[in-house]
């Protein structure tokens, strides 16, 4: 059966993939209308989501904030659409990069580097980096309920250079790397909530107390990664410009955490700059009173060991 939807659906995204950028662009304006207008996908969770993060503003800024993120949402559809046949050569053009030198430079003394970024302006395109990065880039997948879509996504994003594994096994994927002493920079997209039971540590994000992914900083320490935030920025439709920020390249002198948390005033200071272009359709906050129930978690955890 999941042959079958691949075969029966495939075709037309191929077919809306090599239409022209112009002409995408006029779907994703339809899409707009549909999503924003009538069926005000996610409407309560991005208008709470902005609403928590940026106190400060007024309804009325508010809500201008999230009808851009909804024409932004619907330009990352069909954006992500055309990932699937884009050519090196557009892709460069619509996707630059402002200073690949300073991932390079530790490329070239032989250290792997952990690329840690936000769900902010377009992600997905951020595949076309070992265009300008040195050396193998690897990033980490979802799995897919079909798998021959699974695998086609794959391939998709692998096609300028990306070596990908699935999330869930991404830890032991770069084990092998270091076992086999293959160099390498690692995308790890670090923003999004993770589940209470597989947290180890809440910060503030955006003045409010939440769970935290901390996966990016435990790998940098364990291999000596340096560790390297990488911030899209949307010029204008179709466009963006992406540059580098070099958070540490010692990782073992922080305490624990403390990566972490500085990647998290880094994404801030980014969102804040474009709010409309970050992801508020995820459920950032959903656990932001869920503090105690994580304590008793713990608590019971240890008690278990113990």
């Amino acid at each position: 059966m999941n042959l079958i939807l691949f075969y029966i659906t495939y075709p037309i995204i191929w077919l809306i993939s090599i239409l022209p950028m112009r002409i995408l662009y006029i779907i994703s304006d339809f899409l707009f209308v549909l999503v924003y207008h009538i069926i005000g996908y996610r409407k309560d969770v991005i208008l709470g989501n902005i609403s928590t993060a940026l106190p400060e503003k007024s309804n009325k800024e508010k809500e201008l904030i999230a009808k851009k993120f909804y024409k932004h949402f619907t330009d990352m559809v069909v954006e992500s659409l055309k990932s699937f046949t884009i050519s090196e050569k557009e892709i460069l053009k619509r996707y630059q990069y402002k200073n690949p030198e300073l991932v390079n430079k530790y490329v070239e003394q032989g250290k792997s580097i952990a690329l840690v970024s936000a769900h902010l302006a377009n992600w997905e395109w951020s595949t076309s980096l070992p265009l300008v990065i040195k050396g193998n880039v690897f990033g980490a997948y979802n799995k897919l309920r079909n798998e021959t879509f699974e695998d086609k996504l794959k391939s998709t994003r692998e096609k300028f250079g990306v070596v990908g594994s699935r999330t869930s096994d991404f830890v032991n994927f770069i084990k092998d790397k270091f076992k086999n002493n293959i160099q390498g920079s690692y995308i790890l997209l670090s923003d999004q909530s993770p589940m209470i039971p597989k947290t180890f540590h809440w910060a503030e994000f955006f003045g409010v107390k939440v769970p935290v992914h901390t996966g990016a900083e435990m790998l940098a320490k364990k291999y000596n990664l340096v560790v390297i935030n990488y911030r899209a920025k949307k010029i204008k439709r179709g466009y963006y410009e992406t540059d580098f920020e070099l958070i540490t390249e010692d990782p073992k002198k922080f305490k624990n955490y403390d990566i972490t948390e500085k990647f998290l005033k880094i994404t801030e200071k980014n969102v804040k700059e474009q709010p409309e272009f970050y992801l508020w359709s995820h459920k950032r906050f959903k656990h932001k009173d869920k503090f105690e129930e994580w304590q008793e978690i713990m608590k019971s955890k240890q008690q278990t060991k113990s």
